[in-house]
């Protein structure tokens, strides 16, 4: 099948792109990878009357880091943050590594996925475990919210359709700490969506109490969720055993699954509670984990 009809220009510069999508608004979409778009339109799932391409808008590429903080341009592939050296994030490249297939890892973006709001997406629940934040800006302002309240419902955000993602922020884990984290997904096949995708993230100081911790969950909701009631058991805490096994019930218990032919609502909290677990035990062994040295 053959998409329907639609006009193409392609922005140079960030001002000609938010010049585009003010004029077109609802009628636009963006196009950066493509690959969650032009899958949709060539089944006529979706028919934009307009696509505008960003992907030669210099303003939006590039990842920088200042001070243990990822600044990550619209236009990050997958790929960029599967090669990447940050040692303060190691969940980060655990994640990417586990998009999709290489093909899509090359041509996607961080936040092309985050627009589309896909809630197995896997992007929405690492980026909520680590209370990143995403920048938008449209023809007249910008602004910037948590992850959090970006998410509305399934495939929709809080992007208005007159805004383009400029930038994710990734904050720095406290000073002077250990820091872990991992992604754990389920999934059919490789490269599939994820039946349950997990973001476990910690940072300890040296006598092993929790500083700060973050847990995302994907495909157990309408949209991807942050278990805000797990993370706040683990802060001030050690990781014991039992103080594991509680926490993981929690993050469990915050799911909100849907039954279907992958597996049943029950299957697939328990599945959170086991990722969950099992992270959280990887962290307290030390897998995964560096030293965070800050001024």
């Amino acid at each position: 099948m053959f998409p329907e009809a639609f006009a193409y220009y392609a922005a140079h510069t960030l001002d000609e792109a938010l010049d585009y999508v003010d004029q077109y608004g609802y009628d636009a979409k963006i196009l950066a990878g493509g690959q969650s778009l032009l899958p949709l339109m060539k089944l006529r799932l979706a028919a934009p009357a307009v696509l505008i391409d960003i992907n030669a808008v210099a303003e939006l590429t590039g990842v920088t880091e200042t001070d243990g903080q990822l600044h990550l341009g619209a236009l990050t592939r997958h790929s960029t943050m599967e090669f990447g050296c940050w040692p303060q994030h190691p969940l980060v490249a655990e994640a990417a590594q586990q998009i999709a297939d290489p093909i899509v890892r090359n041509r996607g973006t961080v936040a092309g996925s985050l627009a589309h709001a896909d809630p197995a997406a896997d992007w929405g629940a690492v980026l909520l475990a680590l209370n990143a934040r995403v920048e938008v800006r449209d023809k007249h302002q910008s602004r910037a919210m948590p992850m959090r309240e970006f998410f509305i419902d399934t495939f929709t955000t809080a992007l208005q359709p007159t805004e383009i993602i400029t930038r994710v922020e990734i904050p720095a884990p406290p000073a002077f700490g250990y820091v872990g984290g991992h992604y754990y997904k389920l999934e059919r096949k490789v490269g599939d969506f994820a039946v349950v995708g997990v973001a476990v993230t910690a940072t300890l100081d040296q006598g092993g109490r929790v500083l700060s911790a973050g847990i995302g969950l994907s495909a157990v909701g309408t949209t991807s969720l942050k278990a805000t009631g797990a993370e706040e058991i683990l802060v001030g805490q050690r990781l014991t055993p039992e103080l594991i096994s509680e926490a993981a019930q929690v993050a469990a218990s915050e799911s909100s699954p849907f039954g279907d032919r992958r597996g049943s609502e029950e299957y697939k909290r328990a599945m959170v509670q086991v990722f969950v677990e099992r992270g959280l035990l990887a962290i307290a062994e030390g897998g995964s984990r560096v030293t965070v040295h800050s001024a």
